[in-house]
């Protein structure tokens, strides 16, 4: 394959099969991928990447009806006359009942629609023809189902009907009602997710326990976590369950991270674990509007991650009103669309100073000239 892209050979490369030298040097390969992580690097080298993000929802929506909608009326045999899916519906489709980068999911619910609507026109059409045939025949009440009004109309009542209770709940909210959990952000190669945490602690020996099926990375940014938090615990105030000044003396720490199933793992979870432990030991509930993302080091500094479109956009899709992001991630809230950028409140993060002070209402206490820089005046 990598002789097939090198400018420098597929200008006679040869067939093995056919033993027919071919020349490629004007020929345009395509190819499209999940993820770029499985593509040897050798082949990487030769291709020219473009990173395609996931649609927001209002994309989603035009898409919907521009596209897919007319497109399975047409496969379906049905007209815009009999069928009739209002925009308000489609954005409940989107937000309940599919939770994704792109629309398959999407066009895969507006066919069971169509196909539930078809029936209905059949069974309509078929009552019709059975009264025009036998006219003398009076047909009892309710011996035969009336035709459907045309257009059907899909609302909430009938989408409900039609695709069953609904699959997805903007949750987050609901989920931060204790002291040790926040809402972190994770890419995958389907777009970006949501990302819970959480924590609890008992007495114990000081261990920490980690479960959800979680890579080394992850894993080490929990310890990360924990020295940290342990080095500053004076500083802002953290206590273990007995009021003592080291927050893992006699205690044992279990994170944990829901959807055990799903393999997870990368560094840009460390702000989001830091959060949730900070909020167990001082017994404050984080921002339940608040979603977050950054690697951390054990100096205390955030450092700029991956993936920070997809993630902003499935925070938006959750229903978060802020994000956290590390600072040196600014640049990248360019490629965000602009009713993205108006409807969410961002917060850029150096350190996790500024981290645990957007993180929690009020600010966090200790925080204030904890890490306040030395004013310098030139001497020139």
């Amino acid at each position: 394959m990598a002789q097939v892209l090198d400018p420098e050979q597929n200008h006679s490369f040869t067939d093995h099969y056919l033993n027919v030298a071919f020349d490629l040097s004007q020929v345009l390969f395509i190819a499209t991928a999940n993820t770029t992580a499985t593509i040897p690097p050798a082949l990487l080298d030769r291709m020219e990447v473009l990173q395609v993000p996931g649609y927001t929802q209002e994309e989603k929506v035009e898409i919907a009806h521009r596209h897919l909608i007319p497109n399975q009326l047409e496969q379906h045999g049905l007209t815009p006359q009999q069928l009739h899916i209002p925009q308000d519906t489609t954005q409940n489709i989107i937000s309940s009942y599919t939770r994704e980068a792109g629309v398959r999911s999407l066009e895969r619910k507006l066919g069971a629609i169509c196909r539930a609507v078809a029936v209905k026109v059949a069974e309509g059409h078929r009552v019709t023809k059975t009264e025009a045939l036998s006219p003398e025949s009076p047909t009892q009440p309710g011996d035969k189902a009336a035709p459907p009004e045309m257009p059907i109309v899909i609302d909430h009542v009938a989408l409900k009907d039609i695709l069953g209770p609904p699959l997805f709940e903007m949750e987050v909210s609901e989920r931060l009602t204790l002291p040790g959990v926040a809402v972190g952000l994770a890419w995958t190669p389907l777009g970006g997710e949501i990302l819970f945490v959480e924590a609890s602690r008992m007495e114990g020996e000081g261990q920490l326990t980690l479960t959800g099926q979680l890579g080394d990375v992850m894993k080490e940014s929990a310890h990360l976590a924990i020295s940290w938090l342990r080095a500053n615990a004076k500083t802002y105030q953290l206590t273990n369950m007995v009021g003592g000044p080291d927050p893992l003396e006699g205690t044992d720490i279990h994170l944990h991270f829901p959807a055990g199933a799903v393999t997870k793992d990368g560094p840009s979870a460390g702000v989001t674990i830091v959060t949730c432990l900070a909020s167990l030991f001082s017994g404050r509930l984080v921002r339940s509007d608040v979603a977050m993302t950054g690697e951390i080091t054990l100096r205390g500094l955030v450092l700029p991650v991956g993936g920070i479109k997809d993630k902003v956009l499935a925070a938006h899709r959750a229903g978060v009103k802020r994000v956290i992001l590390p600072k040196r991630n600014e640049k990248d809230l360019e490629e965000l669309p602009a009713n993205v950028r108006a409807d969410l409140d961002f917060v850029t993060a150096a350190n996790l100073d500024e981290v645990l002070n957007g993180a929690f209402d009020g600010g966090f206490p200790g925080i204030a000239g904890t890490h306040t820089q030395p004013q310098l005046s030139s001497k020139l």
